[in-house]
């Protein structure tokens, strides 16, 4: 679990963690470097969800690679989908990282929302609805693997 309290936003109790895939763990359906590994940490702490349309038709390599299965959402109301599954985990206790549009429920309904801006940019209804907009998913990570970095940025 992250638990890290925050000044003005109290404290925060993450038990899971809900990636997007395609555009902010993978780019064109392939995993970008360093995932797997600064996953394999956070996977110490929190439950790792992924959510993905499968726009490449690769998520089952990214399955065999990551040895988490993808939740796949069906096409039309994504956001919704995926707002719902993080709303099943308990919202309250999750932090959401995306960057798609149908990303934007996601980000806004989790405790903690992280909009990556990634090599296929980032929506800016998700940007929107984000309590933390970094540069990429490694930053991200990091982040998540480090919690006390939230403070001075979530800070009141």
């Amino acid at each position: 679990m992250i638990n890290i309290k925050i000044p003005g936003e109290g404290e925060l109790q993450i038990e899971h963690v809900v990636f997007d895939v395609n555009g902010t763990l993978a780019v064109d359906g392939i995993l970008l470097p360093e995932v797997f590994s600064l996953l394999k940490v956070l996977n110490k702490r929190v439950k790792i969800h992924l959510l993905t349309a499968d726009t490449h038709g690769k998520q089952s390599e990214i399955d065999r690679q990551l040895g988490i299965t993808a939740f796949r959402v069906k096409a039309g109301s994504e956001a919704e989908q995926k707002a719902a599954y993080l709303g099943n985990l308990g919202a309250e206790h999750s932090a959401a990282v995306g960057q798609g549009a149908n990303d934007s429920l996601m980000l806004k309904k989790a405790r903690i929302g992280i909009c990556v801006l990634s090599e296929e940019g980032a929506a800016l209804e998700t940007l929107l609805q984000a309590d933390l907009v970094v540069p990429n998913i490694v930053t991200a990570l990091t982040i998540l693997n480090h919690p006390t970095r939230l403070v001075a940025s979530l800070r009141k």
